[in-house]
């Protein structure tokens, strides 16, 4: 499997190693080679999408072409200390937050905006118009479908 399918996107996930291993949903994006691992911040790729719950601007369509030649990141750390995270590390990239949406993992079912890494990168696809990626993202997850049902009107699907 390919980091960047053809016709898709490059996606990256900066893990803090905050979580429980086993749970971890982009450890086993990377076990499935769809995501690149990054383990420290001035390994980032300049330029490109940085999924941030904090952030202003929210992700839309209009970002596809920087997605495309730049890739998307994301972020795989503890929500509880996220915040914490985005105002103590400076991450050059574009920031964007994701809609409201609803998270189907296991650990927050039903918790809005308290989506797993998986979740927000294959939200990232669906607005952005990658469909194919992200249900292939989702595929690896039982509740992979569960999350799209929830979620299918604010996705566009």
């Amino acid at each position: 499997m390919s980091l960047s399918p053809q016709g898709g996107v490059k996606l990256y996930v900066y893990m803090a190693e905050e979580c429980d291993p086993r749970k971890c949903t982009a450890n086993k994006l990377v076990r499935f080679g769809l995501v690149k691992p990054l383990y420290r911040v001035r390994d980032m790729p300049r330029g490109c999408i940085i999924l941030n719950p904090m952030a202003i601007e929210e992700l839309s369509p209009k970002d596809q072409g920087i997605a495309k030649s730049r890739g998307v990141i994301a972020v795989d750390c503890s929500w509880k200390r996220a915040q914490e995270f985005f105002s103590k590390v400076r991450l050059r990239g574009l920031h964007r937050r994701l809609p409201r949406l609803i998270a189907a993992n296991p650990v927050n079912f039903g918790q809005p905006h308290v989506l797993s890494t998986a979740e927000a990168l294959a939200s990232a696809l669906c607005i952005l118009g990658f469909y194919s990626q992200a249900l292939k993202l989702l595929s690896l997850f039982k509740w992979g479908e569960t999350f799209i049902a929830l979620n299918r009107d604010i996705l566009g699907l």
